[in-house]
C-alpha cells in the first residue's frame, strides 16, 4: 500500500503544477483532474492484483441413497410351464347306416346336451325292410306251428307202430329247422329295427358342436371310418384337460423330493396345478394332475403331463394355450429385495451393501425366482444388511453414503407369507 501511496505522490504534482494551468487555463486543469483520477484508478487496480486471493475448496457433499434390509419371506418355489387345453371327450359325428340326410337339428357352434337329436335321414327304406322282417318272422312262426302239430299227430302213431320211426324223425327235423328259422327272421327283425333307429342321430354326450359338414338332401354314406360321411365333431366343456410337457432335469427334481417324503410337484397323482390365461396376473384356476406318460419322448426330453380344470364357466376352449405351474420346492424362508436393487456386469449379479460409517460394499449375490414382485436372494446377503434400493447409479464400492430409510412393501400371496417386514 505504501508503494502505491508513492506512486501517486509522483503523480499528483505534475498535475498540479502552474505550467498545466497556463496552457489550458480551466480546461486545463479539468483535464489534469480526470488523468489524475484515471491514474488512481489504474495503480489501485494494480495494488488489488498484488494482494494474495484466500481460495476455499469445499468437499462435495455424500450422495443421498435409498436402503432397505432384506424381507424375510417362507415361499414355495413354482416350476412354469406352458400348456395346451383339450376336450377330456371327442366325439366325430359320422352316420351308421347309408341314407338321403332329411334334416339338420342344430345351430352351427351351439351346446348340445347327451341325447339331442342331431340329424334325421329318410326313414322309409328302412321302415320297409323292418315290415319284410316281420313278415318273414311271421311266415316261419306259422311253419312251427304246422310242424309241431304234425310231431304231435305222429307221437300215438309211432307208439302203435303205424308210422315208422323215419317217418317220426323227419317229423322232429323239420320242426327244429322251423324253430331255428324263426330265430333268425327274429334277428333280421331287431336288425331292421336297429337301422330304422340309426336313422335318427342323437348326441352321445354333452358338450359344443361344431358346424355341419354336411346339409339336408345329400347322401349320407356309412361303413369304416376311412368311407363314412363326417357330419360334425362334437368335444365335452366341463371339466377339460390341459397337456404340458415337464422337463428331464425337473421331473428328476421331483422324484428326488418324493424319496424325501417331501412335496413332489409334478410327480405324484393329484398334485396341485395352477392355470393362468395369456391376459390373466397371477394363476387364478386350480386344477390337479390326474395322468403322466409311461415314459420321456426320446427326441425332446420331456415328459407329457396332464391335468384336469374345472370348466364351468366355459372360459377354457380346447386348442387354447395357457400357462400352468406346479410346486418345484417344499415351504423354506428366504430373502428377498426388489429388482432394480440388482446390479449387474459381465459374470456377476451383486447388490451394494452400506456399512454403520456409510461405506458402500460390494456383495455378489446368487438370484432365486420372482415372489409377489421381488426377487429371491439365495446367497451373499444377510437379513441385517442395508441394501441400496434406490440411487445405484450413484454409489460406488469404498464411497460414503447418506442413508435414508426405506421399508420394503411385501404383497400377501398364496403359498407366501411375511415372517418379518
Amino acid at each position: 500500500m505504501a508503494k502505491c501511496l508513492a506512486c501517486v505522490s509522483c503523480v499528483y504534482p505534475l498535475a498540479a503544477t502552474g505550467e498545466g494551468m497556463r496552457e489550458g487555463g480551466f480546461s486545463g486543469l479539468r483535464a489534469g483532474c480526470v488523468w489524475l483520477a484515471a491514474s488512481m484508478a489504474l495503480l489501485l487496480a494494480g495494488c488489488d492484483q498484488g494482494q494474495p486471493q484466500a481460495s476455499s475448496t469445499a468437499a462435495p457433499p455424500a450422495p443421498v441413497v435409498s436402503v432397505s434390509k432384506p424381507a424375510q419371506r417362507s415361499i414355495v418355489e413354482w416350476d412354469e410351464y406352458t400348456g395346451r387345453f383339450d376336450a377330456v371327450q371327442t366325439v366325430e359325428m359320422r352316420a351308421r347306416i347309408s341314407g338321403y340326410l332329411n334334416e339338420v337339428r342344430f345351430k352351427d357352434g351351439q351346446l348340445v346336451k347327451q341325447g339331442d337329436l342331431l340329424f334325421a335321414i329318410d326313414p322309409r327304406p328302412f321302415e320297409r325292410a323292418l315290415e319284410q322282417a316281420k313278415a318273414e318272422l311271421f311266415a316261419a312262426t306259422t311253419k312251427v306251428e304246422n310242424a309241431n302239430l304234425d310231431v304231435a299227430r305222429g307221437q300215438p302213431l309211432i307208439e302203435r307202430k303205424i308210422i315208422s320211426d323215419k317217418t317220426f324223425d323227419d317229423r322232429m327235423s323239420l320242426l327244429r329247422d322251423a324253430q331255428a328259422v324263426v330265430k333268425v327272421s327274429e334277428a333280421k327283425v331287431k336288425s331292421a329295427e336297429l337301422d330304422l333307429s340309426f336313422a335318427t342321430i342323437t348326441s352321445p354326450i354333452a358338450g359344443r358342436i361344431s358346424r355341419t359338414l354336411a346339409t339336408a338332401g345329400n347322401w349320407i354314406s356309412a361303413g369304416s371310418v376311412s368311407g363314412a360321411t363326417l357330419l360334425t365333431t362334437i368335444v365335452s366343456q366341463d371339466p377339460i384337460y390341459i397337456y404340458f410337457d415337464v422337463s428331464e432335469n425337473n421331473y428328476i427334481k421331483y422324484k428326488r423330493l418324493a424319496e424325501r417324503g417331501e412335496s413332489a410337484g409334478a410327480a405324484d397323482i393329484g398334485a396341485p396345478v395352477e392355470v393362468a390365461l395369456p391376459d390373466e396376473a397371477g394363476y387364478p384356476h386350480k386344477g390337479k394332475l390326474d395322468f403322466l406318460d409311461n415314459r420321456l419322448d426320446q427326441g425332446t426330453g420331456t415328459l407329457r403331463a396332464r391335468a384336469v380344470i374345472p370348466n364351468k364357466a366355459g372360459l377354457f376352449s380346447p386348442g387354447l394355450f395357457a400357462r400352468v405351474r406346479v410346486t418345484g420346492t417344499q415351504s423354506y424362508a428366504t430373502l428377498l429385495v426388489p429388482d432394480e436393487a440388482i446390479g449387474t456386469d459381465q459374470t456377476n449379479k451383486y447388490v451394494y451393501i452400506v456399512g454403520a460409517d456409510g461405506t458402500v460394499a460390494r456383495r455378489n449375490v446368487t438370484l432365486g425366482p420372482l415372489v409377489s414382485g421381488l426377487r429371491v436372494v439365495r446367497e451373499g446377503i444377510a437379513g441385517g444388511d442395508w441394501v441400496i434400493t434406490r440411487g445405484l447409479q450413484r454409489a460406488r464400492p469404498g464411497i460414503k453414503v447418506t442413508m435414508k430409510e426405506v421399508a420394503i412393501s411385501l404383497s400377501e400371496t398364496p403359498g407366501a407369507k411375511s415372517q418379518q417386514e
